[in-house]
């Protein structure tokens, strides 16, 4: 846990914020806790059989650490990956022994080989698999529940006004909000969502509030967002959910780059993008967590590759396309 200093902008002058660096973990993610966790009670179980298969859909830092408990329990590998992923992350998951299944990531989300559906198929083509199935099963907010929020808490010694994470599969966001929420019903739990993606839209419907969320399309951010309603997250405890665009997200990982000497991915900028929208709102004294969940590392030819950026009209620096500066202190 470190205290975030100078990429904070102007805003929210006294209100203290701390970022958990889920990126240290052996595999550079934050997903080497649920992998470990899903595998290990599949094996506890029986569901998961000794030198047996694992199956799953992921953005790639889920397989990169199922990857790492099919090594250290003998298991194999599968991973349904968009080719939309980073080379970085595919030449990981290709050196572990991950056996790829590389699908299209513009595919509507009812087609057969669509992202969920395919690694859906593959799963019923081998019934002696395990499907972890992170979007949808609640082991998933478990591991958070029961590992990463005690830590925040312990961390931050209990005093806490608000946890801002980013929404992918949903299960870090509500596993911890709903720990931190039963510690002090007071802290706020802001989700963070990316254009694009289907999250917002059902979180306000649910609320009754407006809808100002963009429509559901094409987003270039990886880890956040879905296509389509999935289980795992806990709608019901956040407060509010924001939503990010891929430029923004992408300039303030690259901000964390620059003024904080963290080389994080685009959903860690877009966590930071998050916590700028709420300093206004916070009182003096107050103290924001978040969560950063990978390391840059595996993004270098994307969100830090200044001809990636232009290729998809995306800014490289805050001017371009009319972006509000951050006012990033020095």
């Amino acid at each position: 846990m470190v205290r975030l200093r100078r990429s904070l902008g102007g805003a929210g002058a006294g209100v203290e914020v701390f970022a958990k660096l889920e990126f240290l973990n052996p595999m550079g993610s934050v997903k080497d806790r649920v992998a470990r966790y899903l595998v290990d009670r599949a094996l506890a179980s029986g569901v998961l059989k000794p030198g047996g298969l694992v199956i799953e859909a992921s953005s790639g830092n889920t397989a990169m650490g199922l990857a790492m408990m099919a090594t250290t329990r003998g298991l194999r590998c599968r991973a349904v990956v968009r080719r939309q992923t980073s080379r970085e992350k595919l030449d990981c998951l290709r050196a572990l022994g991950v056996e790829l299944v590389l699908v299209d990531g513009d595919l509507h989300p009812e087609h057969p080989e669509s992202y969920n559906r395919k690694a859906r198929s593959l799963v019923a083509a081998e019934p002696e698999a395990f499907f972890p199935d992170q979007h949808n099963n609640r082991d998933n907010n478990e591991c958070h529940y029961e590992t990463t929020a005690p830590e925040i808490w312990r961390q931050m010694e209990g005093r806490i006004d608000a946890f801002v994470g980013g929404i992918g599969t949903g299960g870090t966001v509500s596993g911890v909000g709903r720990f931190l929420k039963e510690k002090d019903p007071t802290i706020q739990v802001v989700a963070v969502d990316v254009e694009g993606s289907v999250f917002s839209r059902h979180f306000a419907a649910l609320s009754g509030g407006p809808d100002a969320s963009a429509p559901a399309g094409r987003y270039l951010l990886e880890g956040l967002g879905d296509e389509e309603i999935i289980d795992c997250p806990e709608f019901e405890l956040f407060d509010r959910m924001l939503q990010v665009s891929d430029a923004e997200a992408f300039l303030a990982a690259r901000e964390l780059a620059r003024y904080e000497a963290m080389l994080v991915g685009g959903s860690s900028g877009a966590a930071l993008w998050g916590v700028r929208q709420m300093l206004r709102e916070l009182r003096p004294g107050a103290r924001v967590v978040t969560l950063f969940p990978d390391s840059g590392t595996r993004y270098l030819s994307t969100i830090y590759n200044d001809d990636w950026l232009r290729e998809q009209g995306l800014p490289v620096s805050r001017g371009e396309r009319g972006l509000q500066p951050a006012k990033i202190r020095s």
